[in-house]
């Protein structure tokens, strides 16, 4: 049977409105809020100009129900300016990330969860610290912070999404963590958006988040806390420091130039008077780039998996085709450089043409 629910999805991640999707295919308004509502089958015809605006295979309006991501209960960077379009195709893009990990999880022993509930009895600075005691990592910089919170049993997907709006998102799904970051942001921005998406999982777990500046400020301390102990810090920096002092020492840290400067006035390094002119000198210097930039950000989960998959002649499309997604869709999903699927085509195609 055609699944209403499906069709949905896709119009909301094709950022459609019902009518624009009934002019589309040449329906009726009407027509498409019925077949939406499960009380009309759409006819083959109809069914074929679905697919082919909305660029998903036939065969997936035919699947089963798939378990939707309640708004009420994920955590998006950038509330306040959010459109309703921009989120709910989020939204379904975080749908296709579960279906893909829930493929994965089938075949591969993935990394337990190791994440602590930190909701209650705790300021976020205090979170921020318990859970670094908590995984042992001292008050050392972090490396690689995807790598960490894999490794701690989060799943970390990418938006991919060419939009201001959305930096990130997070929600816990059946028990199991999730974050979405948005690929088009600079490294810097990802890490410390990763990380305030941490706070969420453990300082807001279960139930609906109280969307609002407060709790989005509990976030923002947390990632600053959590990926600049003060300790380290106070023994690194020193007084007075100038922008180019600053530049370089932000490596140490692997944030952004602005954030680094935050953390310093909030912990009285940096006078309000030297903050508010250090923010507007880099405004004025870098406006949308950031300087000394620290490189790439990238998911070693799952480039492990796509290369053991590769091993098995088991490429992106055949996980495509097994779920009915849209290959763009699932290439869109994974965080990390170039591919080791492609790597190995790449080396049999230059095999080849040695030959």
């Amino acid at each position: 049977m055609f699944n209403p629910q499906r069709l949905s999805l896709a119009r909301k991640r094709r950022k459609h409105t019902k009518k624009s999707l009934a002019e589309a295919i040449g329906v009726t308004p009407l027509t498409l809020t019925r077949l939406e509502a499960g009380e009309n089958q759409p006819e083959e015809e109809t069914i074929n100009k679905l697919s082919a605006e909305l660029k998903f295979p036939v065969p997936f309006f035919f699947g089963d129900d798939i378990e939707g991501i309640h708004c009420e209960g994920v955590s998006f960077r950038k509330l306040s300016t959010l459109t309703i379009k921009d989120r709910d195709a989020s939204l379904a893009s975080g749908e296709f990330g579960v279906m893909f990990a829930d493929w994965v999880a089938e075949r591969f022993n993935l990394p337990e969860l190791d994440i602590p509930d930190l909701s209650a009895d705790y300021t976020a600075e205090g979170a921020a610290l318990a859970l670094r005691e908590y995984w042992g990592l001292g008050q050392i910089p972090i490396n690689d912070i995807v790598k960490l919170l894999e490794s701690k049993g989060v799943r970390i997907l990418s938006l991919k999404e060419d939009i201001k709006t959305v930096d990130a998102f997070s929600f816990w799904r059946n028990k199991t963590p999730y974050i979405f970051l948005n690929s088009f942001k600079t490294v810097e921005r990802s890490r410390f958006d990763a990380a305030h998406e941490l706070g969420h999982l453990v300082m807001h777990v279960g139930g609906r988040l109280d969307h609002g500046k407060a709790i989005e400020r509990e976030a923002d301390t947390f990632a600053s806390c959590f990926l600049m102990p003060e300790s380290d810090i106070r023994s690194e920096v020193c007084r007075n420091p100038t922008i180019e002092y600053l530049i370089e020492k932000k490596v140490r840290w692997r944030v952004s130039l602005a954030s680094l400067c935050y953390r310093l006035n909030k912990l009285g390094i940096l006078s309000d008077w030297q903050y508010r002119n250090f923010c507007i000198e880099i405004n004025l210097r870098f406006k949308n780039t950031e300087p000394n930039s620290v490189g790439t950000i990238s998911s070693t989960l799952w480039e492990m998996i796509f290369r053991e998959l590769w091993s098995k002649k088991i490429t992106k499309s055949t996980i495509s085709k097994e779920l009915n997604i849209p290959l763009d869709e699932l290439e869109k999903l994974v965080v990390f450089r170039e591919d080791a699927q492609k790597r190995s085509e790449n080396r049999i195609r230059n095999l080849t043409a040695i030959k």
